[in-house]
């Protein structure tokens, strides 16, 4: 298929003029191009076309979650295909050992399987256990445990490399000898579900840690002589910070500000979403917790956040028209910036190789079709 008459974005800005080839699920060619004969021509007719979303933190979907094995994760990746998604990281809770075991390893099958029609897998985010349980959010802190390396291989069969990702919390016992094995071995640390302090944040990224999780939730807050986990990170250049961008887990001034502190090649749009998400109104389930949904939020009965309902295309839609943040910047964010948070470079960028979907939006920013 080619798709022409596109103002496409591109890592230098928005370019009007280009065309883009899609076969076989991938962008086969970016430039001036002619039709193959037989080939179907779309007239985009001046919209914007965008690379496919990368969400580097979901736990669900539609009723389907990452904990509750293949046949879920599959049904994750077709569906958030759907929604213009390319590629995520099937996101864990705090569970058992054999839970854990059972979650990795169906990851594994979908990241080293994929089928016609899925957003490719790049392998989990261990969102647990080593994390604080001053700070578990909605995790089951009877699950948590000091960093260690022996466990990691045991929680991941023998195959670490099937984890892209995993929080932790900095000032467990044990965790600079993980962070630094664990960095060695190709795998990206994020600093989340903590009770750090600046300096142990800072400590964190000498160690090798470049990632935080759902920035300001779960940590302690900014404050103007202590500023915690979110000053050391809004400050320090090596951390890509994430942003759940829903309008409830962070005010409007709060998206802004880790915007123009980290901007577009460092924030990081994620969804942290949970099975409501796509779904009405209504009770669900997280991690093995009763989570009540309404409007656009989620909460535990208790009134804790449990992750989101967010989509990615809704997040972006937030970051442009209700947090007011550059559409170019936004599409970043959204995108290329994921990507690059885990080492992907061909992903959330419309070069040769990379995966569809792509998603067409209108002048004004409205979501009008995913093609591919």
């Amino acid at each position: 298929m080619l798709l022409t008459n596109a103002v496409l974005w591109t890592e230098e800005g928005f370019a009007q003029g280009p065309d883009i080839r899609l076969k076989n699920g991938f962008v086969a060619a970016f430039g001036r191009l002619s039709p193959l004969p037989g080939e179907p021509v779309r007239d985009l007719k001046g919209d914007y076309l965008i690379p496919g979303f990368v969400d580097v933190h979901i736990h669900a979907y539609q009723g389907h979650d990452t904990m509750r094995g293949e046949e879920d994760i599959r049904f994750m990746a077709r569906g958030l295909r759907e929604t213009g998604v390319s590629a995520f990281c099937p996101t864990t809770m705090s569970a058992s050992l054999e839970d854990t075991k059972k979650a990795v390893a169906a990851v594994r099958q979908v990241r080293l399987f994929p089928k016609s029609f899925e957003a490719r897998v790049l392998g989990a985010h261990m969102e647990a256990p080593f994390l604080s349980p001053k700070k578990a959010g909605a995790q089951q802190a009877c699950y948590f445990s000091d960093p260690s390396w022996e466990l990691f291989e045991q929680m991941t069969g023998g195959h670490p490399e099937d984890v892209r990702l995993m929080t932790l919390a900095p000032e467990r016992p044990g965790a600079e000898a993980f962070v630094k094995k664990a960095v060695s071995q190709g795998l990206r640390i994020s600093v989340g579900h903590t009770d750090a302090d600046a300096a142990l944040t800072h400590q964190a990224a000498d160690w090798g840690a470049d990632h935080a999780t759902h920035l300001f939730n779960a940590q302690p807050p900014l404050h103007h002589r202590c500023p915690g986990v979110p000053g050391a990170v809004l400050t320090d250049e090596r951390f890509f910070a994430e942003m759940i961008c829903d309008g409830v887990h962070l005010h409007r001034d709060t998206v802004r500000l880790i915007c123009a502190c980290k901007g577009a090649s460092r924030a990081v749009a994620i969804t942290d979403a949970m099975e409501a998400a796509g779904m009405p109104d209504g009770d669900y389930s997280l991690g093995g917790q009763r989570v009540i949904v309404h409007g656009s939020e989620a909460r535990l009965a208790d009134g804790t956040l449990a992750g989101s309902v967010l989509t990615m295309p809704r997040a972006l839609s937030n970051l442009i028209h209700r947090f007011s943040i550059d559409p170019w910047a936004a599409v970043r964010m959204c995108t290329a910036a994921p990507a690059d948070s885990i080492g992907e470079s061909l992903l959330g960028r419309l070069l040769p190789g990379s995966p569809a979907p792509l998603t067409r939006w209108t002048p004004d920013w409205r979501l009008s079709e995913v093609i591919g």
